[in-house]
């Protein structure tokens, strides 16, 4: 935009702010016709938005905060900026850098969904980069989105590899969550940026950047590697990692080219003000230059944030983030957070003693580690993220506080973890890994079916399966094993039983368990998407006792020390299915129904305390009367083409508490916001897909439950008079009809045998 346009606007929205005498947060969205001097309004939302968040931490700015003070009276010219603390509020902020954010997509996990980006949002999260241009800015946010490793390398995905020049400009026309990595292939294969414009209607502006990188991802790969190249490389974003893997040179090798120019990885200040004013904000970005403005606190301790927001990664980890920076803090030592999620609390520059918005790569987070020499760097609340960063950073010689990195692979590989559990005689599934197709076919048939398959090293459930044959087996083979890069298939006898969890809080001698949670579905559905129930509603107090005594011999086993999170079958015996060496998403819940700062505690153990000094007994703490149920929220609507049917692959976007004083009332608190389903006043019919009207068991349960049963086939006309529907079997079109057909009608839609099952007993509905 020129600054004629961008002024036309800016006046244009405070034009529309003054008429509607909005005080506070007001959102305005504009569209400039690139051709002619035509604006366009789109729409208005007089409150604090999505791009609020955005524009704070992006600006320095706390919008929030300060639309807060305006509705206590405040003027903004009696508001200071927390930031410089030396000028008012109603001096704009100033930048003197360049901002990118990108969202971040579920399509890794929904590969069969529409992947084309229309007025319907799609996105689970997004992530933000701060550089000091636009390349550098893109190039971090890139690194930042946690994709496969070639889109993060070298930028072109594999897929284009065998287009031709023609199939890729055709297939930018339709905007998709990759369109900037086909641009990028685009590119290189040759295509003017006049070319891309007219097929994307992209900005040759922006193009021209996108140019620009490709050109030097081309020179790095052609040339002989200078430290002018470089130097030249670093400032238009590439890291460590891209440069290796584009020229094949090694750590040393760049460590000298490096020493050989006088601009180096710098770190900014954001002080909202383009240093025009003094600020002391603890905000800061990575670029390169000769002035480095952070200055290395002493004393500190590093949280490794969770990054960006995607299905089996929410705010939970957030939550735990924070709390742990809670309680650093309080031990008198100064917290230091790195992270690169714009919507979260942990990104707001007053919440840590120092903020480093950047992207969680081993280059990045040592880059910070070697300036600020902390005493230690915390992962266990930064989810598979951070846990994943534990093995460089260890062979970099960074102290990790808590469990240990030993410790964390005792847990996460498989050969490992089988060796404790058969050492310390604990019951689990029997199972095995493989990395070729007929050894895997063979497991399977020893095994015998069904069994459970996943990669290794997966976060919510990505790329788990419950097959039955050997044709379904081949099938999830296939692109499994291609998109493993060398990592073991886990195949595992599939046990059917009651699956529940708990979150231990452990100081590597002594266990202390706040608490069993059921769920309600069985074993085979990811338990992100489980209803799940506390206390147990189900088990026996023998039951419980074994599943305490196993959480605390396995704590004990590994030496843990903060959180884990460990999640069992009970059936025939309570079975072991999966330990997770860190902070879980059901640690927020936990906490607030136990009435306990979980993460908080987890942190003063990290730091050295003992169970006894912060206050806790070993064993499972006291059951309470109430009942309380998390319930998943799913965001079908928002995806078509995504399968439904819940399975081990999570797909659940969120979740809500309910509270009662017996389970009915719970789960119809629960419910009523999660399912928008009223289980106090239900009555009707209920539609199945013709794959549930077979299950006997199930239409006799729902007929004595008080309900009528409909059969859904595609074609017929849509029933009235529906309580809610039920379709369980993915892939099949009668089932996706039914799905699209139940959300366009607002209809209640379930899509597991066991949640209907579990919640539409006559004894808990009214």
């Amino acid at each position: 935009m020129t600054d004629k346009e961008y002024q036309r606007l800016r006046d244009a929205s405070l034009t529309i702010v003054n008429a509607l005498k909005i005080e506070g947060g007001c959102n305005v969205q504009l569209a400039q016709d690139p051709n002619s001097e035509a604006y366009y309004v789109i729409e208005v939302n007089p409150r604090v938005s999505r791009s609020s968040a955005l524009a704070s931490k992006a600006t320095g700015y706390p919008i929030a905060k300060i639309a807060a003070k305006i509705a206590v009276g405040l003027n903004l010219d009696e508001i200071t900026n927390p930031i410089t603390q030396t000028t008012f509020a109603m001096f704009e902020p100033a930048l003197d850098y360049v901002v990118a954010k990108i969202t971040r997509f579920a399509f890794d996990k929904f590969t069969n969904a529409d992947r084309k980006l229309e007025t319907q949002m799609k996105a689970t999260g997004e992530v933000m980069a701060i550089g000091s241009t636009i390349e550098e800015s893109l190039l971090k946010a890139v690194q930042s989105l946690e994709l496969d490793q070639q889109a993060q390398t070298d930028l072109i995905p594999t897929y284009t590899h065998g287009m031709s020049m023609g199939d890729l400009l055709e297939k930018i026309k339709t905007p998709t969550d990759y369109r900037l990595f086909e641009i990028f292939a685009a590119i290189g294969k040759g295509a003017t940026i006049q070319q891309i414009n007219r097929s994307t209607q992209i900005d040759l502006y922006f193009l021209s950047k996108l140019e620009n990188i490709i050109k030097m991802q081309q020179q790095m790969t052609d040339g002989l590697l200078s430290a002018d190249e470089v130097l030249k490389a670093r400032k238009l974003g590439f890291n460590n990692a891209m440069i290796k893997a584009l020229h094949h040179a090694t750590d040393d090798q760049l460590v000298k080219l490096d020493a050989m120019e006088d601009q180096h990885l710098v770190y900014k200040m954001v002080d909202t003000c383009a240093a025009e004013f003094e600020s002391t904000t603890p905000y800061y970005y990575s670029t390169v230059g000769n002035e480095n403005e952070s200055k290395p606190l002493g004393n500190s301790i590093v949280v490794i944030g969770a990054g960006p927001i995607r299905i089996g990664q929410g705010v939970e980890f957030d939550y735990a983030t924070v709390h742990s920076v809670k309680a650093i803090q309080a031990a008198g030592y100064n917290a230091i957070i790195i992270n690169n999620n714009p919507e979260t609390v942990s990104t707001d520059f007053s919440i840590s003693d120092k903020l480093y918005f950047e992207p969680l790569t081993i280059d990045s987070v040592m880059n910070i580690i070697n300036l600020e020499q902390p005493i230690g760097v915390i992962v266990e609340f930064g989810g598979q993220t951070a846990i994943n960063l534990t093995e460089g950073l260890t062979q970099h010689g960074v102290s990790i506080f808590g469990t240990s990195l030993h410790g964390i692979e005792q847990t996460e590989d498989r050969h490992q973890f089988e060796d404790l559990l058969i050492d310390q005689n604990i019951a689990h599934p029997q199972g095995d890994t493989e990395t070729n197709a007929p050894e895997a076919m063979a497991i399977a048939n020893k095994l015998g079916y069904p069994v459970l398959v996943r990669p290794s090293f997966v976060l919510g459930g990505k790329g788990m399966a419950v097959v039955h044959n050997d044709d379904e087996l081949n099938e999830y083979l296939i692109p499994a094993l291609k998109n493993s890069h060398g990592e073991p298939i886990l195949i595992d006898q599939y046990i059917p039983g009651t699956e529940c969890e708990v979150d231990i809080l452990s100081d590597g001698n002594d266990v202390f368990v706040p608490g069993i949670m059921e769920h309600l579905e069985g074993a085979g559905i990811h338990s992100g998407d489980s209803i799940a129930m506390y206390p147990p509603q189900t088990l026996t107090a023998d039951q419980k006792e074994k599943i305490v005594a196993i959480a605390t011999k396995i704590g004990k086993q590994v030496h843990a020390v903060g959180m884990m999170n460990i999640q069992f079958i009970v059936a025939d015996e309570v079975y072991v299915i999966e330990v997770n060496p860190r902070a879980s998403r059901t640690v927020p819940f936990m906490s607030k129904i136990v009435k306990l700062h979980l993460a908080q505690l987890a942190t003063q153990l990290i730091l050295g305390k003992s169970l006894a000094e912060v206050g806790l007994k070993p064993g499972l703490h006291p059951e309470p009367a109430k009942v309380y149920v998390k319930a998943p929220v799913f965001s079908f609507a928002k995806l078509p083409g995504a399968p439904t049917a819940l399975s081990p692959e999570m797909k659940s976007t969120g979740e809500d508490i309910g509270a009662g004083d017996n389970l009915q009332e719970a789960l119809h608190n629960a419910l009523f916001d999660s399912y928008h389903i009223d289980t106090n006043h239900l009555s009707g019919n209920v539609l199945l897909s013709a794959f549930d009207a077979n299950n006997a068991s199930l239409v006799e349960q729902l007929k004595g439950s008080g309900f009528g049963i409909e059969t859904y086939h595609e074609g017929t006309e849509w029933p009235s008079n529906l309580a809610f529907a039920l379709s369980s079997e993915d892939e099949t079109p009668d089932q996706k009809h039914l799905v699209a057909n139940a959300l366009s009608h607002q209809v209640p839609v379930f899509t597991a045998q066991d949640t209907v099952m579990g919640v539409f007993q006559p004894q808990l509905i009214k």
